[in-house]
């Protein structure tokens, strides 16, 4: 609704700025029940008026920080639940000590402002707010007992000191559990996202080589013939076989390979153009994409991967090894089967490694 869109706000501060109305509610009935009290002769109409309006005045600058962003700016907690609790225990002890007629409210207010914080407050907040509550409350009891004995009868405060701490320490003690099963659920909450985000990775990812896997790719391919389509142009897909790839797994092991693999991958990357992508075909088979472009251009990639393999060397691995690599390019027109194209690129590759391997075999789009 546009009027609680104006009263509240449309951001993420819209919880916070409701509890702060919340609490402005409540000081506002606090306000009329001490208006009631004066009027009835139970108070004096001064410290009466002077609680009233500070705690409504303070509540309604919190509400004003919250609702126009500005308790964004100022660091630390957005929602101001602390600052917020601690102005409500400064008031209730105010209020305590200014009329004793109000003992069984301003404890029972008490208790209000360390359930406040619950789903919000650290346990170090939690208890230190409670230490600090409990410190107000018995400092106005005290004042109270020392300066007006008749008022605030020294063994009558006692009793009330003593509920009140019963009380406020069981309020605390399930502040601080709640603080603490939050701080469990928001860790598993993060382990959570961690793994799901660990999970989405590989879902994309070839582990491996770091770069996307078969399935990746395919949707990324399958995504640019629809643009393909849409533009008119041709694009040019590279079938890549690294050569006598089984003979380095055979002679220098599986992590020799597994590390050729990887440096192959990070050299393809870096040949690639902005618009291009790649990717791990299956095995020692790697896919290149490159959109907009002729089987010429998709050559002139190749023949940057191949000169960049040439100067890199491979002797931390195994000393003298040399990588080459056989490459199948398949000029594809617009609206060609994708599944024919890759076909033709499979051909393309099979030629140049019949021919000596170490090449490049390019088959244009068909007419």
């Amino acid at each position: 609704m546009r009027w609680a869109d104006w009263l509240l706000g449309r951001g993420q501060g819209r919880g916070a700025v409701k509890l702060t109305l919340l609490a402005l509610a409540v000081y506002a009935l606090f306000a009329v029940n001490v208006a009631v009290q004066v009027h009835l002769g139970l108070m004096q109409a001064g410290p009466g008026a002077w609680v009233s309006g500070l705690s409504l005045a303070g509540i309604t600058a919190f509400y004003l920080l919250l609702r126009t962003g500005l308790s964004q700016q100022l660091g630390g907690d957005p929602s101001l639940t602390l600052p917020q609790s601690v102005f409500g225990v400064l008031i209730t002890a105010w209020g305590y000590a200014i009329d004793p007629a109000l003992r069984g409210a301003i404890i029972a207010i008490m208790l209000l402002n360390l359930v406040w914080g619950m789903f919000v407050l650290s346990q170090r907040q939690a208890f230190g707010l409670y230490l600090f509550g409990l410190a107000a409350l018995g400092a106005a009891m005290a004042w109270g007992a020392a300066t007006d004995p008749v008022r605030f009868p020294p063994a009558v405060e006692a009793l009330h000191f003593s509920f009140a701490a019963i009380l406020m320490t069981a309020v605390s003690v399930l502040s601080v559990n709640m603080a603490r099963l939050r701080a469990k659920l928001g860790a598993r909450t993060a382990d959570l996202h961690a793994a799901l985000e660990r999970i989405q990775y590989l879902a994309h990812h070839d582990e491996l080589t770091r770069i996307s896997n078969r399935r990746h790719l395919s949707e990324r391919l399958a995504a640019e013939q629809l643009n393909q389509r849409q533009s008119g142009q041709t694009m040019s897909l590279v079938l890549i076989d690294i050569d006598h790839f089984k003979a380095v797994n055979d002679l220098h092991g599986h992590a020799a390979g597994d590390a050729v693999l990887r440096h192959f991958a990070t050299a393809l990357q870096s040949a690639l153009r902005s618009t291009d992508f790649a990717g791990r075909w299956g095995g020692e088979e790697f896919l290149v994409v490159t959109p907009q472009a002729s089987a010429d251009t998709a050559a002139a990639l190749v023949d940057r991967l191949r000169a960049a393999l040439a100067v890199t060397s491979f002797d931390s691995l195994v000393p003298g090894l040399r990588i080459t690599f056989s490459a199948g390019v398949a000029e594809c027109a617009p609206g060609e089967d994708l599944h024919l194209a890759i076909d033709r690129a499979d051909r393309a590759l099979y030629r140049a490694k019949l021919a000596g391997r170490d090449r490049t075999v390019s088959e244009f789009a068909p007419l």
